[in-house]
């Protein structure tokens, strides 16, 4: 059930009429049987996935919280007769037990992520090893539908799995809430990735009726429409002919596709998490921001401070973090320090670190080696950047052009340039292929193509350029008002047939401009593949 269909537009009508008219303590569970037959929409046997992943980490978590009650009990009974290394040594022994059932729940919930995501990508590995060994023998391939959104559901479960461990988050003893936190259907389909402690308190809530909060969600509800339908899915139909024709469109094509790829990915991410979290907020419901901004980075790492931003911090502090402070690798800094010196050795943990962090953010991606590359490449970006540091304090020392209109704007495009380029080997697919395609806009000459006429003969029309066009340069304009204050708050504040002109006129424009009805498709949501 795509959130751009009429059936989703009428299921959410029918839960938001429900959701206000039944008894505010079966809120919650109204929102639990719902997102269950959201999901049921996109394949019965998916479910048993989202079950699955659902039962597992709720039980391992309950065990564990369990042990640490028992062992809380133990020691406020035992503390005056035990010495403080025998209170040591049962911590120690005790939190090893709760580790090996914590990383038994997160194998079981990543092991079946794995293995609907990436047997055939294993497959693929395995037998191009044996045609380069000239082994007749292949495996063959396996028919695996990868579920909806599994990748967020089950990082979204393992987070809170951690964090139980970590005795941050208090395991949740009814199933059935549990299972509302890992189902809960706005986020289903591309995230955020949540945290149990930022959405348990709103999910589990008795809601009463706002107008506000219906108003304002329904708002951004709409404005998440429009991104998606009258400006992504409008030039998915250029993006799609260019990366398809690889042999025909290069050169200045490739980069014209970079751009296009540019706006398109952003208006439909962005829109599907406007709808999620305007989806919640109708409800009652807080969901995390999920991007703040993005194209107004100044640098790598400010951009992915801005995107995606719940999937980065879960790697940063699920992953990074405990990569970094690891034994295994407190052991190879010392010997790194040992024999390169403390200058190299203290930076071994970070680089190995960033290296596991961005492979397994690419990889999370997508099961093929281009989003590898594609991690990879950010991440030798990002380090190359900590290195030069010292030459940036130096520049800016000597060169004072920091905090100038010109200068942040050449920062501004310098990394929205960064970005779009790395993002060609997702969008050709092929390692070999992407360099190709980068290195022709270098090297043809073909750039009065752009102006000849070629770019009507991508499937869209003049008419649909400017539709783009203005939709995308609304968009930027939105984004600098928001800047400064909620764009929401200012035009709440106006007179309200002002109000009911503007957002009647943004209705309208998704009706009129929307790219749907005859020749077209509602597309998916790009990261509904995750």
């Amino acid at each position: 059930m795509l959130f751009t269909s009429y059936g989703f537009i009428a299921f959410l009508a029918v839960i938001i009429m429900l959701y206000y008219l039944v008894p505010r303590k079966w809120q919650w569970g109204l929102l639990l049987f719902g997102s269950y037959v959201f999901y049921f929409f996109s394949g019965w046997s998916n479910l048993l996935y989202l079950a699955a992943a659902t039962l597992s980490t709720y039980v391992t978590a309950l065990v564990i919280g369990k042990r640490q009650a028992a062992d809380a009990a133990y020691m406020a009974a035992h503390k005056a007769e035990l010495s403080r290394e025998e209170r040591k040594a049962h911590k120690e022994a005790e939190k090893a037990k709760q580790r090996r059932v914590m990383v038994l729940g997160i194998l079981l919930a990543i092991g079946m992520l794995a293995a609907v995501k990436y047997t055939n990508f294993m497959i693929a590995n395995i037998n191009g090893v044996l045609s380069l060994l000239h082994s007749p023998a292949r495996l063959s391939f396996l028919d695996i539908m990868l579920p909806m959104g599994i990748s967020f559901y089950v990082f979204q479960s393992a987070g809170y799995l951690i964090d139980v461990y970590r005795g941050k988050t208090k395991a949740e003893g009814n199933l059935f809430r549990f299972a509302l936190f890992v189902s809960f259907f706005p986020q289903l389909v591309q995230g955020p990735i949540s945290r149990y402690d930022d959405l348990a308190e709103g999910l589990y809530a008795e809601h009463p009726f706002d107008k506000k909060n219906v108003a304002f969600g329904l708002q951004r509800v709409l404005w998440g429409y429009f991104k998606k339908m009258v400006i992504a899915d409008r030039l998915l139909t250029a993006v799609t002919a260019i990366i398809g024709v690889p042999e025909v469109y290069g050169g200045a094509f490739v980069f014209a596709g970079m751009v296009l790829y540019a706006v398109e990915l952003y208006c439909d991410f962005t829109g599907g998490i406007d709808i999620t979290i305007g989806i919640a907020r109708t409800l009652g419901i807080k969901v995390a921001e999920n991007f703040v901004r993005p194209y107004f980075s100044k640098n790598l790492k400010e951009f992915w401070n801005r995107w995606h931003i719940t999937m980065g911090t879960w790697f940063t502090d699920y992953i990074f973090y405990p990569v970094s402070v690891s034994r295994f690798m407190l052991k190879v800094s010392r010997g790194a320090r040992k024999h390169l010196g403390d200058a190299v050795g203290k930076r071994v943990p970070v680089y190995l670190s960033c290296l596991i962090v961005w492979s397994a953010t690419g990889i999370w991606h997508g099961a093929s080696w281009n989003f590898i590359v594609w991690g990879l490449g950010n991440c030798i970006v990002l380090l190359i950047s900590q290195e030069l540091e010292p030459f940036y304090r130096w520049f800016h020392a000597h060169v004072k052009v920091r905090g100038s209109r010109l200068w942040d704007a050449f920062c501004v495009g310098r990394t929205l340039l960064i970005v779009s380029v790395l993002r060609l080997f997702d969008c050709y697919r092929n390692v070999p292929l992407t360099f190709r395609m980068f290195g022709s806009m270098v090297t043809a000459d073909n750039w009065s193509g752009l102006f000849d006429g070629r770019l009507l003969e991508l499937g869209l029309s003049g008419t649909d350029y400017m539709v783009a066009g203005l939709g995308t340069l609304l968009v930027l304009g939105v984004s600098l008002l928001q800047r400064r204050k909620s764009v929401r708050e200012r035009i709440a504040a106006l007179p309200y047939p002002l109000r009911f002109l503007l957002w009647y006129g943004l209705f309208l424009l998704v009706l009129l401009f929307g790219a749907y009805g005859i020749g077209y498709d509602a597309s998916q949501f790009i990261y509904n593949q995750f």
